[in-house]
């Protein structure tokens, strides 16, 4: 396990370089206040793109969602179905769907 040391505050001098190349960006320059009351959230400002780019989380959602069991079986049966290889569960899944009375 990693543990991550906290980082220590910076300097006077580290805090002050960093301003300093921050100020002297062209191509970055800081907002002033007015900018700032100006600003708009990127979804109102353009509505179109922001919806264009707009994505669910997560996985879809399917119909029938599998449902997770816990089932105890013969060691056996179980050393059966894992000889067969890879998505054994998938071959098991299929031999009980048959087996549906």
């Amino acid at each position: 396990m990693i543990k991550y040391k906290a980082v220590k505050p910076l300097s006077d001098a580290e805090e002050a370089e960093i301003q300093r190349k921050i100020a002297s960006d062209p191509d970055a320059p800081e907002a002033t206040n007015e900018q700032l009351a100006k600003a708009r959230p990127f979804a109102e400002a353009f509505p179109d793109l922001a919806e264009s780019i707009k994505r669910a989380r997560g996985r879809p959602k399917v119909e029938a969602p599998k449902e997770a069991v816990t089932l105890r079986l013969d060691p056996e049966t179980l050393a059966r179905f894992k000889a067969t290889g890879r998505n054994w569960r998938a071959r098991m899944s299929e031999v009980l769907e048959k087996a549906k009375v």
